[in-house]
This record gives C-alpha cells, sequence and structure tokens, in this order.
C-alpha cells in the first residue's frame, strides 16, 4: 500500500530549509534553529579534539551550500522515478566518524526518496547529525516518521549502507549478507601534477591535502610528479596550514612519525607540519604526505586505472578541480556507487 505521508515537493523544501538554516549557522547566526549548528562549531572540538570549529564550519557550509532548491532539483532530476509515491522501505546506514557529517550523504539519499532511515551513528559524530536530523523533524514533521537513529545493532531493514574500515568491510559483508548492500571500505585520493600548475592552484591542493587533518578519504594523500620536480617547493605555498602544528593529537602524530623516519634513516622532507617522503604507498600515516614520480613513459593514468577501486577522487588538470576533493557536489557519489539508484532499484524489488 502506498502511504502518501508527503510529497517530494515536500521533502524539497524542507531540505533546502535545512540548508539555510546550516549556511546560517557556519555565518554565526545564533537565533534559531540556526544557533544550534552555530553552538556546535564552536564546542564540538571539547568532546572530540579532530572537530576543531574551522573544520566543523568548513562541513556545515559545504552540506548548507549543496542544500538548495536548485542544487537539488538539478541532481534528482536524473531520476524520475524518485519522485513517484511508494511505499517507504527502511535502509539501515552505519555512518563513519572520521570527519564531521561524513554520513550525511546517505542520510540525504534515503531520505530525499521518501524512504525510512535508521541510522547507527559513530560515537563520534553523534551531536551534528543528530542537529541534522532534529532541525529537519522541526521543519517538516512528516520526516519524524522516517528517521530512527540508535546507538544498538541495525534490525529490520530492508538494505544496508554501511561504511567502515577494510576489517570492519568484512564484518559487514557477512553480517549484512541476506539484503542489498554497500559496504564501502578504505579508500585515499590522490593529485597529480604536471609542472605547470599556478600559485594559487599549489594553494588549493594544500586544502585537499590538509583539511580535516587529512583524515577523509577524499583527502589527498599521496602526489604524482613529473621526473625533476622538487616537492619541497610545494611547502612554501602551504604556510597557512603551520597551525596544524599547534593541534596536540596532529603534533604527537608528526614527531612520532619524524622521529621513526629518523631512526630507520628514511630520507625525508621536512616542511615543520608535514613529512614529505618517496614512497609508493597510498596510506601515509597522518602527518605525512607520499609522492612518487613519473616519467612521459609511466603515465600515472596506468597507475590509476590498475588500482582505481582503492581510489575515491583523483585531483589535477583535466581532472577534479585543485581544492575541490572536499567540496563534493550532490551527484559526486563515495566509491562511485550511485547511491539514489540503489535505494530506488530496491525499494521496487521489494
Amino acid at each position: 500500500m502506498k502511504t502518501g505521508i508527503f510529497s517530494f515537493e515536500k521533502r524539497i523544501a524542507a531540505l533546502a530549509a535545512l540548508g539555510k538554516v546550516m549556511r546560517d549557522g557556519a555565518a554565526g547566526v545564533t537565533s534559531g534553529h540556526a544557533g544550534c549548528f552555530a553552538e556546535l562549531i564552536d564546542t564540538l572540538h571539547l568532546s572530540n579534539p579532530w572537530f576543531t570549529p574551522d573544520n566543523v564550519r568548513r562541513a556545515v557550509s559545504a552540506i548548507g551550500n549543496n542544500l538548495t532548491t536548485d542544487k537539488l532539483n538539478l541532481w534528482l532530476s536524473a531520476y524520475p522515478g524518485v519522485m513517484e509515491e511508494r511505499s517507504p522501505a527502511t535502509v539501515g546506514v552505519v555512518m563513519a566518524g572520521n570527519i564531521p557529517m561524513v554520513g550525511f550523504h546517505d542520510l540525504l539519499c534515503v531520505l530525499v526518496t521518501g524512504n525510512r532511515l535508521q541510522a547507527k551513528l559513530s560515537s563520534k559524530d553523534e551531536m551534528l547529525i543528530k542537529a541534522v536530523t532534529g532541525t529537519l523533524t522541526d521543519l517538516e514533521p512528516a520526516f519524524e516518521m522516517l528517521v530512527e537513529i540508535t546507538t544498538d545493532r541495525l534490525e529490520g531493514f530492508d538494505m544496508v549502507i554501511a561504511t567502515g574500515s577494510n576489517n570492519t568491510s568484512r564484518y559487514f559483508e557477512y553480517y549484512f549478507r541476506k539484503v542489498p548492500s554497500i559496504i564501502r571500505r578504505n579508500r585515499n585520493s590522490i593529485a597529480i601534477l604536471d609542472g605547470t600548475e599556478t600559485p594559487e592552484e599549489i594553494d588549493l591542493l594544500g586544502d585537499d591535502i590538509f583539511s580535516y587533518f587529512g583524515l577523509g578519504c577524499r583527502n589527498v594523500s599521496k602526489l604524482f610528479l613529473p621526473e625533476g620536480y622538487d616537492p619541497a617547493n610545494l611547502l612554501k605555498f602551504w604556510h597557512r596550514y603551520e597551525l596544524l602544528r599547534s593541534h596536540g593529537k596532529y603534533a604527537v602524530n608528526y614527531d612520532h612519525n619524524k622521529a621513526a623516519m629518523i631512526v630507520n634513516r628514511e630520507p625525508f622532507i621536512d616542511g615543520g607540519f608535514v613529512l614529505l617522503r618517496e614512497a609508493p604507498s597510498l596510506t601515509p600515516p597522518m602527518a605525512v604526505v607520499h609522492y612518487e614520480f613519473y616519467s612521459d613513459g609511466n603515465a600515472p593514468e596506468q597507475w590509476t586505472e590498475s588500482d582505481k577501486n582503492m581510489l575515491q577522487c583523483v585531483a589535477g588538470h583535466g581532472r577534479l578541480p585543485f581544492g575541490k576533493s572536499q567540496q563534493p557536489e550532490l551527484w559526486d557519489y563515495a566509491d562511485n556507487i550511485d547511491t539514489i539508484s540503489f535505494v530506488l532499484k530496491n525499494n521496487s524489488i521489494r
């Protein structure tokens, strides 16, 4: 039976209203619903030191900027089925907590399609997601029937979207094996430089690397450089990120990794707040960025094609513009898996 809880147009209107609230909160408005986000921006670091005011503001602002009527309609115009009335399916969502509101897009995909969200939050990012759902249900009470937040195991779901580490993904695959699922694992992002980048582009590359302390899968963790490129030249464009060294937990990682490289006699370039190391791995430890040289006969595209399932995004000329890796559009899906299509398809075949 079709429930007819409320229309697509009302869902869009409520989400756009949420976007306005989040933009206002990021801008420092302290009245009304925006005040909740403004307060969290200023205080979340007290419970999670990685969620600094700058990083929380960055996340709230980025999401708020995406939640406009025009952007939502443009995104969803590719899915005619999203406007059809149907009985809601229950979608279990296991959220990560490595950066602020990293699970928001999954929440959005479930609710904008008129389905029911059953979300298991990360203890690292409870308050922001609860602020989102609380604000949304205040703005549009019909959403109350479609939102369930839990700290226990998920139950009674029709499909699942779960994000975790490579280790937890094996557990997810087993536990959710009987229902349609999207299981996300560790991924990393890279940048490919060709040597013609402007100072402004190198500065923006710093955002790709250092925003959120580099903790997100969309953060660039490795650079591909043309032969003869001096990686030390990059550091002079990243002075504004020297403040990372004053963050206690980040500084511990920087000091530890620097000491380990010295003891192991590993060559590195010390930027005073970041260590550049030539290495093949995509996954350097915190405060370390890996780089690798390529020649004309060994184009990095060959590497990215063979290992594309390890990559989240690739920044560079002709690719994702520098500075945009942590500012995804609504249609930039994690792991390149179309979440809207997944939800719509598995609702229709129940």
